[in-house]
């Protein structure tokens, strides 16, 4: 996925989930921060950042603070991009059908895709926190992504192969595990779900200011 029109800027401070204050060309502005989570070891004051110029010029924030630059390289923080540049990946990948944000059960499940007789539900994460070189899912508790791990754990009862897909928004970066210091009820669902037979894949990325893209896929063995 490409951006249409990046601009470069200094963070400043992060006064709530939604919003930061980023000097852009010597002028502090108010911007849109494209990620609900934490992301509090990237979010340094002084630390360059890139961002979209939004395409509605009435909007309150007139860009949305899209990536990062950190001593690892460009973390891409959009929370909204793996869905897009996993859909991008599935069309090369041959199945027969894809639909995302497929209603299962009591969720939404990010893409359904079916390939001859077999049907697959895969549910996306992206992963922005690096230690060490290996990426951690969650940097925040998501009940909502304990709730999926077991609905695609259910689903393989029932026919389907499942799959969960992490995007690793940084290069260099091929691995992700759960992080149980922060969320230790995903860590434990997320191996109830491996022993179930859902299948984890690392999707390892292109990350530059203005875009986002898929390279390869690694597989938890």
């Amino acid at each position: 996925m490409k951006y249409e029109d990046i601009v470069e800027g200094k963070f400043i401070s992060r006064p709530n989930r939604f919003i930061a204050q980023v000097e852009i060309e010597g002028v502090e502005t108010t911007v849109h921060v494209k990620n609900t989570g934490r992301c509090r070891e990237l979010l340094l004051p002084g630390c360059t950042v890139y961002l979209e110029k939004a395409k509605n010029p009435e909007r309150k924030t007139p860009y949305d603070l899209v990536a990062v630059d950190t001593p690892i390289g460009i973390i891409n923080i959009d929370s909204q991009a793996p869905n897009v540049v996993v859909k991008e990946w599935l069309d090369r990948q041959y199945y027969d059908f894809i639909k995302p944000e497929y209603k299962y059960g009591n969720s939404r499940i990010d893409f359904y895709m079916e390939k001859g007789d077999n049907k697959f539900l895969m549910e996306v994460k992206g992963c922005t926190l690096i230690k060490d070189g290996i990426g951690y899912f969650p940097d925040a508790p998501t009940e909502r992504g304990v709730k999926h791990l077991r609905e695609l754990t259910a689903a393989i009862e029932r026919g389907y192969k499942a799959m969960i897909a992490f995007v690793i928004q940084v290069e260099g970066v091929n691995e992700v595990r759960p992080n149980i210091d922060t969320h230790p009820e995903f860590g434990v669902a997320l191996q109830e779900a491996i022993n179930a037979g859902v299948e984890v894949l690392y999707l390892c990325s292109m990350v530059k200011p203005d875009e986002l893209c898929i390279t390869s896929c690694n597989k938890y063995q």
